[in-house]
C-alpha cells in the first residue's frame, strides 16, 4: 500500500485522483486536494496549445481536450484549432496561390515566356493546402506526447468547477479534474438561420478550404468574405460579394473602402446596399440566391454553385455547460467575461482567445495571453497581456496591415484637432515593368498633432503588408513619434520605405519642419 501510494504522488506530494470509468457512467468523485491535474486545458487551438506547452515546460502535470463537431455539412479535421485547419494558414496559403496567378500575368513583361491564360487546378491545389494542415495535426499531436501533456480527444463539458466530464469514442465516460482549468474553446462561423436554405445549401469558412472539388461561381453575402472571395477571384473563379453595409467594420474606413477599390477593379463583383432573404437549389444543382434592395425594397435573384457565408463567429460555448462551474458570460454574445489576468468569475477558471469577451480575434494574441498567463499561474511572473497597438493583416489581393488606432477611432478619442494624419500614394518598384495598376497602393500614418507627434497607428495597403507592418509594429509599441519614424532610415527599394517618407498632411498640405526627398 506504501508503494502504491507514493507511485499516486504527483508534483508537490499531492495525491492524484484518477478516473474508473465504466459503462453508461463514471465511478468516482474528485476530492478536493487530490485532482489529476495541475492545470487542465479544454480547447487544441493556438492559445491552448501554447498554455499546455508553457506549462509543461514549467513541470507541471497537464492535459488537453479537444473534439471538433463536424460543420453542418460534415467537415471535420485535427487538433490545431481554426488557425491551423480552416483558418490563417489554409488561407495564406489559398492568397499565395492566387498571388502566384499575378506574378505569371507579369512574367512576359520581365522576359519568361509563359503561355498564356494558365490554368488553375483547385484539386491540386487544395491537395497540397490539406496535407500541409494534416501535418500540422500530426505535429501538434507529436509536441504534446513529447511534452508529457495528456491529450484526450473527447468533447468536455463541466460537472462543476475543478472537473470536467468527457465521452470517449465507444461512449465510455471520462472525468477529469484540475487545479487550475483553462478554456480556450475559441469561435465556429455563424450561419444566418432566418434565411431559408441558408443551412442547407450554404458553406462556411469551417468548409471552403476542405472542398476537394473547385467551388465554382461562388456568392458571399458580406464583406467579412474579402479574404476568400480575393483568392477565389485571383485563381480565375466568378466571384460576387454582397454589401450591406460599410466594408470591414472595426477597421480604418478609408483603408478599407480602398480594398474594395482595388478588388472591384480586378474583378470581383459587389452589390451594395443589399440583404440576402432566400436560398434554394434548383433542378441542375445550382443555387439560386434571392436577395433584396435595401432602399428600394425590390428583389432580385441571381444563380450561383458555391454560397459561402461570411457573418462573424459566436464562441463555442454551448456544450461546456459552464453554469456548473460558475463561469459567466456575456448575455449578448456569450464570450466569456475575464478581467486583466484573464481569471474568470471563478478564481482558479481562466479563459484566452476568440471565446473571450473584449480579446482581438487573432491567432498571436491567444498565444501570448496564453503563455504569459501561465507563466502567472506557475512561474512566478506577474506580467499582463498588454493589448494595445496589436498589429494585424487583412491578407486582400492588395494586403492591408495596420497597427494602432483608426483614423475615426484616433478622431473619436482625442478630438479631430489634436490629429495629425500624414500619407501618400506610391508604386512599388515591381509594378512598374509589369505595368500594374498602383493607384490604390497607399499609407497613413495617424498622430497626435502635438510634439512630439505620438504616432497612434500606422495603415498600410500594399505588397507585403503583412511584413511591413510587423516591422513598424515594434516601434509603435514603443511609443515612436512621427519625428523617430522620419529619422529612420529606410531599405531602398521597398514599399516599406514609404513609411519613412511620409511628408504630407491631410490637414496642411506640405509639412514645412521636414525637409528630404
Amino acid at each position: 500500500m506504501a508503494a502504491m501510494a507514493v507511485a499516486l504522488r504527483g508534483l508537490g506530494g499531492r495525491f492524484r485522483w484518477r478516473t474508473q470509468a465504466v459503462a453508461g457512467g463514471v465511478r468516482g468523485a474528485a476530492r478536493a486536494g487530490q485532482r489529476d491535474y495541475d492545470l487542465l486545458v479544454v480547447g487544441g487551438g493556438s492559445g491552448g496549445l501554447a498554455c499546455a506547452k508553457e506549462a509543461a515546460q514549467l513541470g507541471r502535470k497537464v492535459a488537453v481536450v479537444d473534439y471538433v463537431e463536424p460543420s453542418p455539412q460534415g467537415t471535420r479535421w485535427g487538433l490545431g484549432g481554426t488557425c491551423v485547419n480552416v483558418g490563417c494558414i489554409p488561407k495564406k496559403l489559398m492568397h499565395q496561390a492566387a498571388l502566384l496567378g499575378g506574378l505569371i500575368q507579369d512574367a512576359p513583361n520581365y522576359g519568361w515566356e509563359v503561355a498564356q491564360p494558365v490554368p488553375h487546378d483547385w484539386r491540386k491545389m487544395a491537395e497540397a493546402v490539406q496535407n500541409h494542415v494534416k501535418s500540422l495535426n500530426w505535429g501538434h499531436r507529436v509536441q504534446l506526447q513529447d511534452r508529457k501533456v495528456k491529450y484526450f480527444n473527447i468533447k468536455a463539458s463541466f460537472v462543476d468547477e475543478h472537473t470536467v466530464c468527457g465521452v470517449a469514442k465507444g461512449g465510455k465516460e471520462i472525468l477529469l479534474s484540475a487545479d487550475h482549468i483553462i478554456i480556450a474553446t475559441g469561435g465556429r462561423p455563424r450561419y444566418p438561420t432566418h434565411i431559408e436554405g441558408a443551412l442547407e445549401y450554404g458553406i462556411t469558412s469551417d468548409d471552403i478550404f476542405w472542398l476537394k472539388e473547385s467551388p465554382g461561381k461562388t456568392w458571399h453575402p458580406t464583406d467579412v468574405a474579402l479574404e476568400c472571395a480575393g483568392f477565389l477571384t485571383g485563381i480565375g473563379l466568378d466571384t460576387t460579394i454582397m454589401m450591406r453595409s460599410i466594408p470591414l467594420r472595426g477597421f480604418d474606413q478609408q483603408m478599407s473602402s480602398m480594398v474594395i477599390e482595388h478588388m472591384a477593379s480586378h474583378g470581383t463583383r459587389f452589390l451594395r446596399g443589399c440583404a440576402p432573404s432566400r436560398v434554394r437549389r434548383l433542378p441542375d444543382g445550382q443555387l439560386q440566391v434571392t436577395w433584396e434592395d435595401c432602399t428600394t425594397g425590390k428583389e432580385d435573384t441571381g444563380t450561383f454553385d458555391t454560397v459561402l457565408w461570411a457573418i462573424g463567429r459566436v464562441p463555442d460555448t454551448r456544450s461546456l455547460n459552464l453554469e456548473k462551474a460558475g463561469v459567466d458570460t456575456s448575455p449578448d454574445t456569450q464570450k466569456i467575461l475575464v478581467d486583466s489576468r484573464e481569471a474568470t468569475s471563478v478564481p482558479h477558471i481562466y479563459a484566452v482567445g476568440d471565446v473571450v469577451e473584449g480579446r482581438p480575434e487573432l491567432t498571436p494574441t491567444a498565444i501570448m495571453a496564453g503563455r504569459l498567463l501561465v507563466q502567472r499561474l506557475f512561474g512566478g511572473s506577474s506580467d499582463l497581456m498588454d493589448y494595445d497597438n496589436v498589429p494585424t493583416t487583412v491578407f486582400t489581393p492588395l494586403e492591408y496591415g495596420c497597427v494602432g488606432l483608426s483614423e475615426e477611432e484616433a478622431v473619436a478619442h482625442h478630438g479631430q484637432e489634436h490629429v495629425e494624419v500624414y500619407h501618400a500614394h506610391y508604386k512599388p518598384l515591381e509594378f512598374t515593368v509589369a505595368g500594374r495598376d498602383a493607384s490604390q497602393c497607399y499609407v497613413k500614418m495617424v498622430c497626435l498633432r502635438e510634439p512630439p507627434q505620438l504616432v497612434l497607428g500606422l495603415h498600410f495597403l500594399g505588397p507585403n503588408a503583412g511584413e511591413v507592418t510587423q516591422g513598424f509594429a515594434l516601434g509603435i509599441k514603443c511609443g515612436a513619434s512621427y519625428a523617430q519614424v522620419m529619422r529612420t532610415v529606410g531599405i531602398h527599394p521597398t514599399c516599406s520605405e514609404e513609411v519613412v517618407k511620409l511628408r504630407i498632411s491631410k490637414r496642411s498640405g506640405l509639412d514645412p519642419t521636414v525637409t528630404g526627398c
